[in-house]
């Protein structure tokens, strides 16, 4: 009888390098480590940098735990985030688990449509954000989202359809937002009655596995999925990463992602942190201003998306700026090719996702043999399965990948975990993949629709419900077409209404004007009903109209 495809990790008890596992545990234990280091800096647009100490980074981490528990905050509130990459998202972070309450990491890419859904799946009470980021007014976006804003006292807001959501704190406030908006340096001060012990206390009552993390992903149903973790998921992972890429405390690691995706959280934060070494913060991603930070401060990791590498290349600062101090960059990409850039270092390679908070398999990049996503992780286990009857399929033979262990999420919010886990809980990932004899984990592709583009995962049937909503279209079907930078790039395959015409530029504004600028169609092409892919059931194929929509643009 041949090997079954089921592997189990050490046991996590076996693990070395890790510290504590809560998140405020991890900050205290780094601030006591590293106290007077560099933990990050950041240039703010027209102003000083703001450079904060391990030890400061605590401090106000602390000073904004208090004036949340002088809100009011506590165990299992939830505390909404709302911000691109700059200080007060860290110390929001770990200010709001320090008080026992749950880090809602809100996406800075939503729309007021998509901002108001993720407010109330997760129930926010109180809302720490910024006045905006690019070209994103936050403040408006927030009266869209509830006209009540602006008739509420600063400190009361109500609003029905929020019922949770008290109390809403701009860190950047401007003149004239009025209504129920507080003013960040305001909230803090109403914090000083606090004593620090207090604060204090509830940290040493926290346990690894309690709540302390969500974030938001596309639901393949067109719906955002609020995806819960303990502590011990992201805190784990951070221990975990900086191990995978060998850091130490002199890393200086520069990052324009957002934290509300747990790659960039784990990854870059997580990894620095855990690590003593320097966040090297850039508010949004514009290439130009990246080369620049990264001479300026010396940056030795450089956390980023292909496309973005792309676009450093083709920034005309490119061939003027000294990248030499580089040294965490994949030796065979990008930033590698820099003339100035020396280094032999190999990115560290695995398996995971936003549900997993990472990798459940991986190699770190020195220990790559082959070109699997490497062996199953201490405490974690992976099934293939068979996709139709969930059995466990032989030894080699490509199925769905299924995955149980300590940082998977415990579940959706308000969704029953039968819905979510098997009757042993594991979660079926509707990932295909392998396991070979030596225990490595082959990812091979996507057994479901979901788009990958940029790093991201778009739900194709979310794009689908926008574009359906447009008069002149009578079917929408959203797919992935291969593409060299994003992985994917979403493509939007319409049938229209007889007797309507419409354009392809005014259907991307039209998605434009309620999804996320990721979810967007980079383009849209026009189908007639009978060029469709269908089943025997009239469902479309979308792999096989990915394929036409692929071959249709290469003939552009």
């Amino acid at each position: 009888m041949s090997a079954a495809s089921e592997r189990h990790g050490p046991p996590l008890s076996a693990e070395e390098g890790l510290g504590a596992l809560t998140l405020p545990g991890l900050l205290a234990e780094v601030a006591r480590r590293h106290s007077e280091r560099e933990a990050l800096v950041w240039h703010p647009p027209g102003g000083a940098p703001v450079r904060l100490s391990y030890r400061e980074l605590y401090g106000e981490s602390l000073r904004l735990a208090r004036a949340l528990a002088a809100a009011g905050i506590g165990r299992g509130s939830r505390v909404g985030i709302l911000m691109a990459n700059r200080p007060e998202w860290v110390v929001g972070l770990f200010g709001a688990t320090m008080t026992g309450a749950v880090a809602v990491a809100l996406n800075t890419f939503a729309t007021p449509v998509e901002l108001r859904a993720q407010l109330e799946l997760a129930d926010v009470e109180l809302l720490l954000f910024e006045a905006g980021v690019a070209k994103r007014d936050f403040v408006a976006d927030l009266h869209q989202v509830s006209p009540a804003l602006a008739v509420s006292r600063p400190g009361a807001f109500v609003d029905p359809r929020l019922p949770f959501l008290r109390r809403l704190v701009c860190v950047d406030l401007p003149p004239g937002a009025g209504g129920a908006i507080e003013a960040w340096h305001d909230f803090l001060a109403a914090g000083e009655t606090v004593p620090e012990a207090q604060v204090e206390g509830r940290m040493a009552r926290l346990h690894p596995v309690d709540d302390g993390l969500i974030f938001f992903s596309s639901g393949t149903t067109g719906s955002a999925k609020g995806i819960q973790h303990s502590h011990r998921a992201a805190a784990l992972q951070c221990w975990r990463a900086r191990r995978w890429y060998g850091l130490d405390e002199r890393v200086r690691t520069w990052c324009a992602n957002g934290f509300f995706w747990s790659g960039n959280f784990a990854m870059a934060l997580g990894s620095t942190l855990a690590a003593g070494g320097c966040l090297v913060l850039q508010h949004h991603f514009e290439p130009d201003e990246a080369l620049a930070l990264m001479e300026r401060e010396r940056v030795s990791f450089a956390f980023a998306w292909p496309h973005q590498y792309a676009r450093l290349r083709e920034s005309p600062l490119w061939e003027r700026v000294d990248l030499s101090s580089l040294h965490y960059v994949d030796r065979d990409g990008i930033l590698a090719s820099h003339p100035s850039v020396r280094t032999q270092w190999r990115e560290p390679n695995g398996y995971g996702s936003t549900e997993t908070f990472t990798f459940v398999a991986g190699w770190g990049g020195e220990e790559r043999s082959d070109a699997s996503h490497g062996p199953v992780l201490p405490g974690n286990s992976v099934r293939i399965l068979d996709p139709d009857t969930g059995a466990l399929l032989p030894l080699g033979e490509t199925g769905e990948i299924a995955v149980k262990g300590p940082t998977l999420t415990r579940g959706y919010l308000r969704t029953p975990p039968e819905e979510t886990f098997d009757r042993d809980g594991y979660l079926r990932t509707a990932d295909a993949g392998r396991l070979d004899a030596a225990g490595h984990l082959w990812w091979e592709g996507r057994l479901g629709d979901m788009i990958k583009t940029g790093g991201a995962n778009v739900a194709p049937a979310e794009v689908d419900q926008v574009l359906a909503r447009h008069p002149a279209v009578r079917l929408a079907v959203t797919v992935g077409v291969p593409d060299p930078l994003l992985g994917e790039r979403v493509v939007a395959c319409v049938v229209a209404r007889e007797g309507m015409a419409v354009a392809e530029e005014e259907l991307i504004a039209f998605a434009r004007a309620v999804l996320a600028p990721y979810k967007v169609p980079r383009r849209v092409l026009f189908f007639s009903e009978g060029e469709l892919p269908v089943t025997g059931s009239n469902k479309v194929r979308r792999r096989e109209l990915a394929a036409l929509a692929a071959a249709r643009l290469g003939d552009g």
